[in-house]
Parts: C-alpha cells; sequence; structure tokens
C-alpha cells in the first residue's frame, strides 16, 4: 500500500497542446509559483512543480481562482485530469 498524499484540488485541465507540453488549467483555487502539484486522471498520475505559469501569453508568479492559466506539464494530460496542490 503507498503512503497517502495529503492534497487539495485546485483546478482541471481543460486542454493540452502536445507540440508544447503545455496545459491549460482553469483554477478553482489559487496557485503560485513553487508549488507542488499532482495531476491525475483516468490515465494520468504523476506530481510536478510549478516553474512556470502564463495567463494571455505573459509570465505570472500567481494566479487565483476563476482564472485559466497555461501551464508546462512534464507529462501528456488530458481534459478533465484533476489538478491538485500537495
Amino acid at each position: 500500500m503507498t503512503k497517502s498524499v495529503n492534497k487539495k484540488i485546485v483546478g482541471k485541465v481543460a486542454h493540452f497542446f502536445g507540440n508544447l507540453s503545455v496545459a491549460v488549467i482553469e483554477l478553482n483555487n489559487s496557485l503560485k509559483i513553487g508549488d507542488k502539484i499532482m495531476i491525475e486522471g483516468a490515465t494520468t498520475s504523476f506530481k510536478q512543480t510549478v516553474i512556470s505559469m502564463q495567463i494571455e501569453r505573459k509570465d505570472i508568479k500567481t494566479a487565483k481562482k476563476g482564472d485559466d492559466i497555461g501551464m508546462k506539464v512534464k507529462a501528456k494530460v488530458r481534459p478533465g485530469d484533476r489538478v491538485y496542490k500537495i
């Protein structure tokens, strides 16, 4: 049995640009550079640290509930995948 991870949902994947490895994430909670996240779905499950985020192609350090952000991800994600802060 694996150790349980304390996680809090912060949003979901709306779109994935495979050629750029960038996910568009609809946030329902805040997120900032340096946060550790986990993305999970039917066939998706990985962890990473937020190293960059953009809104309308502008780099940002923090994002708030209601923002749609672009984020570089280290693996393929799918629309509907859930994003958790861990």
